[in-house]
């Protein structure tokens, strides 16, 4: 099976490498890019650096790579990125996985996704020149342990203000008629994601799973967020 892992705002292809390494050890093909403007793609930022280029990016990995029944998985801001993805080439697509993700409808943006508390204080991070949200600290992503938080704290880049504030823009319903699992981290539990996860939890179209582990699953618990990728991929697979 073909994955193809999307990370979140201020991260990058990188924070994939645990779950990357234990899904190609089970034999599958992995492929995780980093979304342009952030991570070692981040002096590639610009000013019209927005939600289409993040969707984008995936499109035209999916084409270059030539890659059919891929198990799309985005992780947070990554959900909106994949719902994009789904909406313009779903005949490349298997399934959907939504790790503690956002879930969009036509019109709404990461921004319009967030409680106004959290909401104000994203766009009090924006820096002078209006291109960029400032890096949270490692512990918002729930991770503890100190050796991962320092590995955060290198690694994370300030995210494109404008991929954040753009609206999606769909022309068909989201996921686009393709199966899709919600994964909702449970230790801690996100708390700016609280009414994402409850508006998905009992509707019928979707596989509702949940993990004890991090907002940063990946990096928190990724023995169990790979075992649980797997069991996804090869249950579609069937």
């Amino acid at each position: 099976m073909n994955f193809v892992l999307v990370h979140g705002a201020w991260h990058g292809g990188w924070c994939w490498r645990p779950v990357a390494q234990r899904l190609r050890a089970a034999g599958h093909e992995v492929f995780a890019p980093t979304l342009t403007g952030l991570g070692e793609r981040a002096h590639l930022l610009r000013s019209d650096t927005g939600l289409d280029t993040c969707i984008e990016d995936v499109c035209a990995l999916l084409l270059a790579e030539e890659l059919e029944h891929v198990v799309l998985v985005g992780h947070s801001f990554g959900g909106l990125v994949i719902t994009g993805v789904a909406d313009r080439l779903p005949g490349h697509l298997q399934q959907l996985v939504y790790l503690d993700a956002m879930v969009g409808e036509h019109g709404q943006s990461a921004l319009s996704l967030l409680p106004p508390e959290v909401r104000r204080e994203r766009e009090r991070t924006i820096d002078a020149e209006g291109l960029r949200m400032a890096i949270p600290a490692p512990s918002a992503f729930g991770v503890s342990d100190p050796a991962q938080q320092a590995w955060l704290q290198r690694r994370l880049t300030p995210h494109p203000l404008k991929a954040y504030a753009d609206p999606l823009l769909l022309a068909h319903p989201p996921g686009n008629g393709l199966p899709k699992t919600y994964i909702a981290v449970t230790d801690p539990w996100y708390a700016p994601l609280a009414a994402v996860r409850a508006a998905v939890r009992d509707q019928p179209d979707w596989d509702y799973r949940e993990l004890a582990a991090g907002h940063d699953a990946m990096l928190t618990s990724a023995d169990a967020l790979a075992a649980l990728l797997d069991e996804l991929a090869r249950a579609s697979a069937r």
